[in-house]
């Protein structure tokens, strides 16, 4: 296939049909023709399509959301605010002897463990791929079942100038 427009056909154009051809005027001045404008009517989305375009979006989203948990784990962890978190929970759980309470001590410590705080946020994201991509696809249906019923969106567009 070859990307070259078809004569006549959209994306076609000669040196005479430049968005901001001058003409002569009346009194023999080139005058600046003002852009073109289309109105249209967004009268259907493709559910399909909906559906890929989100679950794209989505998973990059995903990405994006496990990179910022990862780096601002890797952050804290290594300022010491979760050592100093543990520290605090266990000096005041400790007993009237100094004895810090082991299994409450042990079980802070696995809270802020790297592969539990990153599997939670796999797993929240894995949810919200799943749930985003649903939710648009529903949606595009959705647009589809109103847009028969009142005729679309009305969106106008014009030449860049």
């Amino acid at each position: 296939m070859s990307s070259t427009p078809k004569p006549g056909g959209p994306g076609a154009s000669s040196a005479s049909e430049s968005p901001l051809r001058t003409e002569p005027a009346p009194d023999g001045k080139a005058a600046i023709r003002a852009p073109r404008k289309a109105h249209l009517v967004l009268r259907r989305v493709e559910p399909w399509s909906a559906m890929k375009f989100s679950f794209v979006l989505s998973l990059v989203c995903f990405v994006v959301l496990f990179v910022a948990v990862a780096v601002l784990y890797g952050v804290l962890s290594a300022l010491g605010v979760f050592d100093t978190i543990t520290d605090m929970v266990t000096q005041l759980t400790s007993g009237d002897g100094g004895k810090a309470t082991s299994d409450l001590a042990k079980s802070i410590e696995s809270w802020f463990d790297p592969v539990r705080i990153l599997g939670y946020t796999a797993l929240l994201g894995a949810i919200n791929v799943v749930l985003i991509t649903a939710l648009s696809t529903l949606g595009a249906v959705i647009y589809n079942l109103s847009a028969s019923l009142v005729g679309g969106i009305e969106v106008t567009f014009s030449e860049a100038e």
